[in-house]
């Protein structure tokens, strides 16, 4: 469906007493990779909020591969899949510099009303409306390098 890339730097604040980057940081580098992707798309956590939903993660999935270090320079690649019933986005994270990957996860999140808190089961129009102009978009750009 869509697929964005972010890049960031292991930050010597995230490692653990054995010098590797703890576990529980990489949830924090899928929620940048996720916010990036949203803004990228249109459609950011704010923008969900303010047409009255909210998106509260319902499940994770991970796999360590190999551990990051200080310094690193990490690629994290977010493939959106589905937006219905549930948001679920796929996560690979490799090093940015030898292509290694290094951990991959899986996110699911729930549309959720934000007055009744009760599940819906279908994503919000304009949400939908940003996936296809930046789906579009993209294949503008797509077409334009194609042609180069």
């Amino acid at each position: 469906m869509i697929k964005t890339t972010t890049y960031l730097e292991v930050q010597f604040y995230d490692l653990d007493p054995m010098n590797i980057v703890w576990h529980g940081n990489y949830i924090k580098y899928l929620e940048q990779a996720r916010c990036e992707m949203l803004a990228k798309i249109g459609y950011s956590y704010t923008d969900m909020y303010n047409d009255g939903v909210m998106y509260p993660i319902a499940k994770m999935e991970f796999k360590y591969i190999k551990p990051s270090k200080f310094e690193d320079k990490l690629k994290i690649v977010c493939e959106l899949t589905d937006i219905e019933p549930s948001l679920n986005i796929k996560y690979t994270i490799y090093d940015a510099k030898t292509n290694e990957k290094l951990f991959k996860a899986k996110s699911m999140q729930i549309c959720v009303d934000k007055h009744s808190m009760e599940s819906l089961y279908e994503a919000p129009a304009r949400m939908k409306e940003k996936i296809k102009e930046y789906e579009k978009s993209m294949e503008n750009i797509n077409c334009i390098s194609d042609n180069i």
